[in-house]
């Protein structure tokens, strides 16, 4: 669970002279139920990368109380943030790659903070990295790598301890639509096996490609908060939302639907999440809603995943929550 109470943040600002201070987010107030999927909008200086960067323990805010993981940041000791910081996985815009350290070592380098052994590792880092693509580059150095790989190196390093909380700013930015519809399949099975997932961006094709809250920032404040399940408002989302799971015309229609990674042996169920969001269907109306659009059929092989992974096949109708019309 993530919680803000009347939660605010200053930066000096050099144009308001020597104690001048702007405010970045102000009287900030919600709260994430464990387990939500939450749209982050808002136009550039919003305050969007801070917002996320409170989430993932990164900044302190000048005023209100900030809680995560039901940990009270005011009330945190040092010592402890460290460990809590390992429950929490971020993509940022700066990659933050090790420029010495090869793809897979940078992957690798979350679980082994961890303490995880190095045989019970290195299969679940080499799937991770096929999964985004980059099979065969698991030895190239960052600036080896292209500015999109590099950010999938990055996405692969921040999903693959199974994060209870991954945040991510604009994630698909430098992505093409093949992959950055790969990877809203990987948060949504992450956030159906009981991951919260707050991702910032400015696209609508993301937004309507999985069903989720919508919070929009304006000048650091909140102006609109939509509750899941229901589609955002028009001066949310001004244009009408294209057909989730639609494929251009011009692209092969199974090469976005790869199986999930699987191999995994860390177990991320969580318990439901909390009410507050979603709004009861009452029985009668539950046959008038449309149902989600099909999700795409695994490419390589119709047979079940391994027993030992804890990501399944994305099937029609495995998401929580009701449909998205």
């Amino acid at each position: 669970m993530v919680r803000f109470s009347q939660v605010g943040l200053r930066y000096p600002d050099p144009t308001r002279g020597a104690a001048g201070e702007r405010d970045t987010l102000r009287d900030l107030s919600f709260t994430l139920p464990q387990g939500s999927f939450t749209w982050l909008t808002g136009p550039s200086g919003a305050g969007k990368t801070s917002l996320l960067r409170m989430m993932q323990l990164a900044l302190r805010p000048t005023r209100g109380e900030v809680e995560v993981l039901g940990v009270p940041l005011s009330r945190a000791k040092r010592a402890d943030l460290p460990k809590l910081r390992r429950r929490i996985g971020a993509v940022f815009q700066e990659f933050r790659l090790l420029p010495y350290l090869t793809a897979f070592d940078n992957v690798a380098l979350p679980l082994r903070l961890a303490g995880r052994a190095e045989a019970s590792l290195r299969p679940d880092v080499a799937e991770m990295l096929r999964w985004v693509g980059l099979e065969g580059r698991e030895e190239a150095l960052p600036q080896q790598l292209s500015g999109g790989e590099q950010q999938r190196v990055a996405i692969a390093r921040a999903v693959v301890t199974r994060p209870a909380l991954l945040v991510a700013d604009e994630p698909t930015g430098n992505l093409d639509a093949v992959q950055a519809r790969r990877l809203i399949l990987l948060l949504a099975e992450m956030n159906r096996l009981g991951a919260t997932v707050v991702v910032a961006t400015h696209s609508q094709e993301l937004i309507a490609q999985h069903p989720g809250h919508v919070m929009h920032l304006e000048a650091g404040q909140i102006t609109a908060l939509t509750p899941w399940p229901y589609a955002p408002p028009e001066e949310i989302l001004p244009e009408p939302a294209p057909e989730a799971w639609a494929t251009p015309p011009d692209e092969p229609a199974d090469e976005s639907a790869a199986p999930l990674p699987q191999g995994f042996s860390l177990d991320l169920s969580a318990p439901e999440p909390e009410a507050g969001w979603v709004e009861e269907v009452p029985p009668d109306e539950e046959e008038e809603q449309e149902p989600l659009p099909p999700m795409p059929e695994p490419p390589r092989s119709p047979a079940r995943p391994a027993a030992r992974s804890i990501w399944p096949s994305i099937r029609p109708g495995s998401h929580r929550g009701p449909p998205h019309g």
